[in-house]
């Protein structure tokens, strides 16, 4: 069933939930809504809550101004989720954009961040590797015959459409998906990593076209206490790589829990 929590400028944002255990609060990619996480949600809610919201502008939130929009205040509206659950803490996933926004959640409110997983995202320090321009011209295109290859594999594409077509599924305006781009093309959290306290596993794939393998090296290197994963996948590899499902469930479960989860 699909909640609402009140951003601090009002807008509503829409969130819902699944599973019981300890909460895992899961944030979308660039103009991604909350369904795109589809199997990877379902197999985490076997050990976990699992919340999952639209980002404003996408879906059922509301809009908001989208020339205010930044991943800053997108973390932001994370909070104000967390709060609606009721939850004091939650260990944070974020994938992609949805990684920049977490950044900002654990740099700014740590006490609300248990662990947190960035995947296939970035610091934004474009001194790393640039994305290849071709890529991004496909990314905007909103062709999904270019669009779908950035992301997943292509025989696990194939074989799973009703997961692409769930990711890529979305209501948004104009002036929300150019919002949402802004956001996240000027994410700047270099400064920000020294600060984040939880600790991290930075997940990353290794031809990642929307952001190559040395962002998610910068990161692992700048977050204190943070740990790279490195997998031979693109940038949708939480959905295509079953080892990314699988290395994500071992960092967030106890170890006991972990073994007995395995067993079962």
């Amino acid at each position: 069933m699909t909640e609402f929590a009140t951003a601090d400028d009002g807008t509503p944002i829409a969130y819902e939930e699944k599973g019981v255990g300890v909460p895992v609060l899961l944030i979308a990619g660039q103009a991604t809504g909350m369904r795109g996480w589809g199997p990877f949600a379902d197999a985490l809610a076997r050990d976990f809550r699992v919340i999952a919201y639209d980002h404003r502008g996408i879906d059922e939130s509301g809009l908001g101004d989208p020339g205010l929009y930044s991943t800053r205040a997108f973390a932001d509206d994370a909070v104000a989720v967390l709060d609606a659950a009721g939850v004091a803490a939650a260990h944070v996933v974020g994938h992609s954009m949805g990684g920049r926004v977490a950044q900002w959640l654990a740099a700014d409110h740590p006490e609300r961040v248990r662990r947190l997983v960035l995947m296939a995202t970035t610091s934004g320090d474009r001194s790393a590797a640039r994305r290849d321009p071709a890529a991004v011209a496909d990314l905007l295109s909103g062709d999904l015959g270019r669009m779908v290859p950035l992301f997943f594999d292509d025989s696990w594409a194939s074989t799973h459409p009703a997961d692409v077509d769930r990711f890529f599924t979305r209501t948004a305006s104009r002036p929300a998906l150019r919002g949402h781009f802004a956001a996240s093309r000027d994410h700047d959290g270099a400064d920000v990593l020294a600060r984040i306290r939880a600790r991290t596993l930075v997940v990353h794939g290794t031809h990642d076209p929307l952001t190559p393998l040395p962002h998610g090296e910068v990161l692992a290197e700048r977050v204190p206490d943070a740990t790279l994963a490195v997998f031979n996948a693109g940038h949708g590899l939480h959905l295509d790589t079953p080892d990314v499902l699988e290395a994500v469930r071992a960092f967030l479960l106890p170890e006991g829990q972990r073994a007995a989860s395995r067993a079962g």
